[in-house]
């Protein structure tokens, strides 16, 4: 099933979020604006929206530099811990995974070879 592409934005708005270096708030635009029109939005829903897209977009793309900037490694998730590999104790691994000792603002640093054993 495909959904109906939403109008263009008018030419002089583009050129001003490109001007004002709105990448993300540019990208929603023509969904929010078809939406908002279709619903009757009051206007400030539609700028707090876009807003929001914006500063949500920026957030993303400032982890994604500092992460990338500090040499984490990346793609790597509790989803792929592989337990059998681990000389750390199965009830401590299990407790990790339930993820309460962010609720008590506790560190967490797991050390270890960078590569998968038996590879």
């Amino acid at each position: 099933m495909t959904f109906p592409q939403a109008p263009a934005l008018p030419e002089e708005l583009d050129k001003l979020m490109r001007r004002m270096r709105l990448p993300y708030m540019r990208k929603a635009a023509p969904d929010v604006l078809a939406t908002a029109r279709a619903q009757r939005w009051d206007p400030a829903e539609v700028l707090r929206l876009l807003i929001a897209e914006e500063v949500t977009g920026r957030d993303a793309a400032t982890r994604r530099l500092r992460r990338h900037s500090a040499n984490f490694p990346t793609g790597k998730t509790l989803g792929s811990w592989r337990a059998e590999d681990s000389t750390i104790p199965e009830p401590t691994q299990n407790s990790l995974t339930t993820l309460e000792w962010i609720g008590r603002a506790e560190n967490l640093v797991i050390a270890g070879p960078s590569v998968i054993s038996g590879a």
